[in-house]
């Protein structure tokens, strides 16, 4: 579409000029014909004023009489004047109407005119904005679609690459899983080696364990047998040394029987130690640690029953444990029934007393 040029100013004001400048010429000219057509009036007659000089030598009644129709034909010239100037008066404000209304005529027909140009105008700047907005929607369609091409080959890129990288990471997980079940195998075989050893090192610690166990019990029960022989014998010869003693005081003189006394004393004393050692060392738990030749001395405190009432370490063998051992299994005895009747002058030393410990004696 060709774009309608804009018409200048100059252009504008043209044929408002021209419909002015002839409406003008227009209304002389009936101006001109209107005068050429108005009737010829008659000449005022001078008669009045002629017969006023004449009749100045007349009569009152005549003067007045000539002054009235003096006066009456004044009035009428007057009155035809006025009826001409009315109409001539007329005859121009109906000219400027024509005019007036040939100027408006022309006024609307130049407003018709602007309004058609603009109309024109208007519709070539819509026809401009329609092809505009045309051009417009045709590259934004084109900018649309190449956008939707960048975005699908965008789209089919990020496919190709999310399949590639989904590959790779199918590829690397299948790669773990392969060396993690080789390293499965290889673990499993090296805790199947593991396993077989630790069951041998096992089944050889539970034979030596059981083999051990078999000589402890064995020894255990030479050890009980021991003691138990041991308190026997140390009863018995304990109630034959009471016997002896007590015949011998009630045989002997009385310096006899002191010495006597004083000797079977001794060997009771002897006697209620070794019975004591026999006791601990059947409640005595060996520890890990007790070694041959570890001294431990405690302090024991008994009440005339033969109640243990206290039992301290009154010299370490400097191995903790041993010493706990030894503490726990005085402790273990209870009380000695043994040790009831005794004399009280028999008894005095057994009420605190020490007593020297070492795993051999508690292993009896």
């Amino acid at each position: 579409m060709r774009e309608q040029r804009e018409p200048s100013a100059s252009e504008n004001y043209f044929w408002p000029t021209v419909w002015a400048v002839g409406l003008h010429v227009l209304i002389f000219g009936m101006l001109f014909v209107s005068f050429a057509m108005t009737p010829e009036l008659p000449p005022s007659k001078p008669i009045v004023q002629a017969t006023l000089y004449q009749l100045k030598s007349k009569s009152q009644a005549t003067t007045q009489t000539n002054q009235k129709i003096a006066g009456e034909a004044k009035k009428s010239a007057a009155r035809q004047t006025e009826v001409e100037q009315m109409e001539q008066k007329k005859v121009e404000q109906e000219a400027v109407k024509a005019a007036e209304q040939k100027k408006e005529e022309a006024a609307e027909k130049a407003a018709e005119a602007k309004k058609a140009d603009e109309a024109k105008a208007s519709e070539a700047k819509k026809a401009d904005e329609a092809k505009k907005a045309d051009e417009a929607k045709k590259a934004d369609d084109a900018k649309k679609a190449t956008e939707a091409k960048k975005a699908e080959e965008k789209k089919l890129a990020d496919i190709a690459k999310k399949k590639s990288e989904e590959e790779a990471k199918k590829a690397a997980e299948e790669e773990a899983k392969k060396k993690a079940a080789e390293d499965a195998k290889k673990k499993a075989a090296e805790d199947a080696k593991k396993k077989a050893a630790e069951d041998a090192k096992k089944k050889a610690v539970a034979d030596e364990a059981k083999k051990k166990s078999a000589e402890d019990a064995k020894k255990k029960a030479a050890a009980d047998a021991a003691k138990k022989k041991a308190v026997e014998a140390a009863r018995k010869s304990t109630e034959e040394k009471k016997a002896q003693a007590l015949a011998d005081l009630l045989s002997d003189t009385p310096q006899r029987q002191q010495a006597l006394a004083d000797e079977q004393g001794d060997e009771v004393a002897g006697s209620f130690d070794d019975l004591i050692r026999a006791r601990a060392a059947e409640g005595w738990a060996r520890p890990p640690s007790a070694r041959k030749n570890m001294t431990v001395v405690l302090q024991i405190g008994m009440l005339p029953d033969g109640t243990v009432t206290s039992v301290t370490v009154a010299k370490s063998s400097g191995d903790g444990p041993f010493d706990s051992s030894a503490v726990a299994a005085v402790k273990n005895i209870g009380r000695l029934t043994e040790m009831q009747g005794m004399k009280p002058s028999d008894f005095n030393p057994y009420r605190s007393f020490k007593m020297t410990f070492t795993p051999e004696d508690l292993a009896l």
